[in-house]
């Protein structure tokens, strides 16, 4: 959502994870809506406390931004609250996301030592005119976007502004941008200060965190993983692709950023694990009946298939991976086994759907001709008078 729209009662924010109303009072309510936000972290122990954090909090602000502040003010400050914080220049707003040890594991994730690190405070609850100045700034947010790519492309600068955040007191806002090379940003600046009359703060990004800012539903009918989880991005190279057997057609390999897709790297473990299993096949096995050529090999399952037939995938006999490397062994001291057709019968390889059956007829009802009876058409035909008989031929 970018701002509030008074004609509707109720907005819901999931940039911020938040839920937006207007009561019919006329008083603004906002409340935190947990699970709707991005990377959004679940409090697996709920109403446990702690002394040595009970002062520590996450706060969360637009899209994947948060921090760890430290509760200065001496109010009781809860999951869900809206809170005043501590920014460079002037003051923040954000919604406090997690509260007790559950922190604690968060400064470990994010590698902050609570012995040195330096927190910026927590103030106070945010009140009702906080709130209604918060929402004024986040209702110029898609405004300011919109005229600042207008302007960089008028300056012919080699960048994409992706997304522009207002800070809670609407005297700062952050440019999020991406740019393949650097970017002199000086006049970009002055021009951007001339035309909002804010502070300006640049901030560049990659594709992937784009693409995080932005969410969206992958191939697999999920979140995407940028938007959903993943806050450190690991490099994905086309060896992950190759050691899974997956084609390497970019249309596919591509995520929505346009980049490898993160997940590519999700399985790859697995597959280099199995893959150490698996015998490399340089040579066709020798057997007394012939050579059997490798076809096609099932990783995970550490199964080979093995055809006498080289240009052929009629007939494969199946080898689990340790037999092979058996024969390999034999192969190279002179020996060759009898033949691959001791083995189970061959099998043929067959692409199978979900659903079973690839036909495109088969929801189309079938229909059944109807029989008819002998007696009846001989009795319909007893009333009809005979045909005349053609000239030259037999009477039908």
């Amino acid at each position: 959502m970018e701002g509030f729209d008074t004609n509707e009662a109720k907005q819901f924010d999931c940039s911020r994870g938040c839920i937006v109303e207007r009561t019919d009072e006329g008083e603004l309510k906002c409340s935190y809506r947990q699970g709707c936000c991005k990377l959004e972290v679940y409090d697996w122990l709920p109403g446990v406390m702690q002394e040595k954090y009970k002062n520590y909090f996450e706060v969360r602000f637009k899209n994947t931004r948060k921090g760890i502040y430290v509760n200065a003010s001496g109010q009781t400050i809860k999951m869900g609250d809206m809170v005043i914080v501590e920014a460079v220049n002037g003051h923040d707003l954000g919604i406090v996301t997690l509260e007790g040890p559950v922190v604690a594991r968060q400064m470990v994730c994010k590698k902050i030592d609570p012995e040195t690190a330096t927190f910026r405070r927590i103030y106070r609850k945010a009140k009702l005119f906080d709130i209604e100045k918060w929402q004024e700034a986040i209702a110029r947010e898609h405004e300011t976007m919109i005229r600042a790519r207008q302007i960089a492309a008028e300056m012919g600068l080699e960048m994409k502004i992706g997304d522009v955040e207002y800070q809670g007191d609407g005297t700062k806002a952050i440019f999020y941008y991406i740019a393949d090379g650097r970017v002199d940003f000086r006049q970009l600046i002055k021009v951007f200060a001339e035309e909002f009359r804010i502070r300006i703060e640049m901030k560049q990004i990659g594709a992937r965190q784009e693409a995080g800012l932005i969410g969206g539903l992958g191939v697999c009918g999920r979140e995407l993983c940028c938007s959903n989880y993943i806050s450190s991005f690991q490099s994905i190279t086309t060896a992950a692709a190759k050691c899974q057997d997956l084609s390497l057609n970019p249309q596919k390999l591509a995520g929505q950023c346009g980049k490898l897709k993160c997940c590519l790297n999700y399985e790859t473990a697995a597959y280099i694990d199995a893959q150490s299993r698996i015998p490399k096949v340089l040579n066709p096995l020798e057997f007394q009946d012939g050579l059997a050529y490798l076809m096609k090999t099932d990783i995970l399952k550490e199964v080979m298939y093995f055809s006498y037939d080289q240009g052929s995938f009629a007939n494969l006999y199946p080898l689990d991976a340790a037999e092979v490397a058996e024969i390999i062994r034999m192969n190279r001291r002179g020996e060759k086994p009898e033949s691959l057709k001791t083995e189970p019968e061959p099998s043929n390889l067959e692409f199978v759907t979900a659903v079973g059956d690839d036909s495109i007829t088969r929801f189309d009802e079938t229909r059944k001709k109807k029989k008819r009876n002998p007696k009846n058409r001989a009795g319909a035909r007893q009333g009809r008078p005979a045909r005349p008989q053609k000239p030259g031929g037999r009477q039908k």
